[in-house]
């Protein structure tokens, strides 16, 4: 439950369009629902302005169904990041009300409960290669069920220059950015050098054998020498989502 439902929720009680009863039903579960398989914060989104979400990639389906459904049944986006398209299978089968978005790897819903204009602009996301996408698209979903206007650059990496600088305007424009690049981890100097806006550098873990997974990447993202640019950790595609949403938050 964020701040604008809960403002709703008071406003309501006190037009006496709603029981005391009602309000306090709909507060019980706050802050911790205690599940077999979980505990959910509720309280998170209301506490930090960000919602919880599951990280599913080593849950199983039978626990990935007790928590969505119970996420389902709050007043707040139902999201699972780093699920696999079998396993997703076999949670949509069984849990009613769920999309899959396989490019991301992410189970979401309860969309009626996506905030309205967190954001104090547009949040850019830009890939070196199509082999980013992934990454990307995880943050961009996640983004978007935060609240947060995004915009894509996709495939405009350093190997071909001007693919970047011809959405120059966009990214002067910008907010936040999030860049996503494996090989050489080169692309987000290059764009954290021709915005004024925080740059947020994902390594990827693509590329050949001394790209080591991702660690090349990170490494020469940590060693930039472009001013304003952050990174997290490989493929972290969520975490660069949370990062631009808490800088990004009206």
């Amino acid at each position: 439950m964020h701040e604008q439902q809960i403002d709703k929720l008071l406003q309501q009680l006190q037009d006496g369009t709603i029981s005391k009863a009602s309000v306090l039903d709909r507060l019980r579960s706050l802050p911790v629902e205690i599940l077999d398989s979980a505990s959910l914060d509720h309280h998170r989104l209301l506490r930090t302005g960000l919602p919880e979400a599951v990280f599913g990639e080593n849950k199983t389906a039978d626990q990935l169904v007790e928590i969505m459904t119970a996420l389902l049944r709050s007043d707040s986006v139902a999201l699972a990041t780093r699920v696999s398209s079998e396993k997703a299978a076999l949670v949509c089968g069984r849990v009613e009300g769920l999309c899959y978005h396989d490019t991301a790897r992410m189970l979401t819903g309860n969309d009626r409960a996506i905030p309205e204009q967190c954001g104090r602009g547009q949040i850019v996301i830009v890939t070196a290669g199509t082999s980013d996408i992934a990454v990307a698209e995880e943050a961009r979903l996640c983004l978007h069920y935060f609240g947060h206007e995004v915009e894509t650059v996709y495939d405009a990496g350093v190997a071909g220059l001007h693919r970047i600088l011809a959405h120059t305007h966009l990214l002067q424009k910008a907010a936040v950015l999030i860049v996503v690049a494996g090989m050489e981890g080169a692309l987000p100097s290059v764009v954290a050098g021709m915005t004024p806006a925080p740059v947020i550098a994902v390594p990827s873990s693509i590329g050949y054998g001394t790209g080591a997974g991702g660690f090349s990447a990170l490494l020469g993202m940590l060693n930039s020498c472009a001013p304003g640019l952050a990174v997290v950790n490989i493929d972290n595609g969520f975490g660069a989502a949370c990062m631009a949403a808490a800088i990004n938050r009206c």
